[in-house]
């Protein structure tokens, strides 16, 4: 019987030290990174800025593949049911965050079915209106004035520029403008926003600015508690009276829960040097991003903190999609 414990043990190490080995190893074949949404949106743009350098580094291709559909859960439920070990998603906010509290049904769970690798990106919103209305703290007397007479504008319900909107309106007494939900995304709702059919929206820099400086569009304040590098000529919320107001939208990398912890480990040293690169940041800045990089311990610390903030806005407005 001991003879028989002992042989069982023995086999049990080597399969362990094998499955380490096979893991420092990895990867072992072409490397798939799952987008969400289609070609030139800005988390497929994210995905090829740092698919080649990535490539470089481990040693095998990284491959770009789109599946877009409903807000990106479609992708994200493709990379956590993945078996093959090389399949790997980048998702956004609400896919880790909002998702499993506005789709009831969402198939996949965003705690416990994927490995958390890095935040990858980050970028503010910026509240926009009409050029036509005054900017700074007369833009919200004005708001307050006309209560829910004046409309908002977002891409979707349980956007982040939706429960962003929400978010503001609760800090904000007396703010009260009433959604508009755009299925064109962006580019409809900018063009309400010049048509003056609504009267603010919070967009990222990289749809919002260049409207700005075009004169069609007026910025109000940055969702930052102080000037942002990527808009520092735009000042902060707080400039106009809405105090310590943080919000950002975010690119994640991730991977399934099976992914072996070395396999994670190696991917999240990877991808920091590679948002480390000079060359790399300055291409995400061209697209409105800031290149971050963290650890999968501060990734799960940010996604855990957003899940409540924005948690508590789905629930007390009893937001729910089906």
């Amino acid at each position: 019987m001991q003879r028989r414990t002992f042989v069982m043990a023995a086999a049990a190490a080597a399969l362990t030290v094998s499955l380490g080995a096979h893991a420092q190893d990895w990867p072992t074949r072409p490397v798939k990174l799952v987008v969400g949404f289609p070609g030139g949106s800005t988390p497929d743009m994210v995905a090829r800025t740092v698919s080649e350098p990535l490539s470089k580094l481990l040693g095998q291709p990284v491959v770009v593949e789109n599946k877009p559909g409903a807000s990106g859960n479609i992708a994200a439920d493709n990379v956590a049911k993945s078996t093959d070990g090389h399949t790997l998603g980048i998702v956004i906010n609400g896919n880790l965050t909002s998702s499993k509290m506005l789709y009831p049904s969402l198939p996949y769970d965003p705690v416990k079915d994927f490995s958390a690798i890095s935040l990858l990106t980050t970028a503010p919103l910026i509240l926009v209106a009409p050029a036509s209305e005054p900017g700074g703290a007369a833009f919200f007397d004005k708001a307050r004035q006309e209560g829910d007479r004046w409309n908002y504008g977002s891409v979707g319900v349980g956007s982040v520029s939706h429960l962003g909107m929400e978010l503001l309106k609760s800090e904000v007494p007396g703010l009260e403008p009433m959604l508009v939900p755009y299925t064109g995304g962006n580019p409809a709702v900018v063009t309400a926003l010049i048509g003056g059919q609504v009267q603010m929206a919070l967009m990222p820099p990289g749809v919002a600015m260049p409207q700005v400086e075009a004169g069609k569009l007026k910025a109000i304040g940055v969702t930052t508690t102080g000037p942002s590098p990527l808009v520092p000529n735009v000042p902060s919320l707080s400039e106009a009276g809405v105090e310590d107001f943080t919000l950002e939208v975010w690119t994640a990398l991730v991977g399934p829960a099976s992914l072996p912890a070395a396999a994670q480990q190696k991917l999240s040293s990877s991808i920091m040097e590679v948002l480390q690169t000079p060359a790399v940041q300055e291409k995400l800045l061209a697209q409105g991003w800031k290149a971050v990089g963290t650890t999968p311990e501060g990734m799960k610390t940010r996604v855990e903190q957003e899940t409540e903030l924005l948690g508590n806005i789905i629930r007390s407005q009893n937001i729910r999609l089906q």
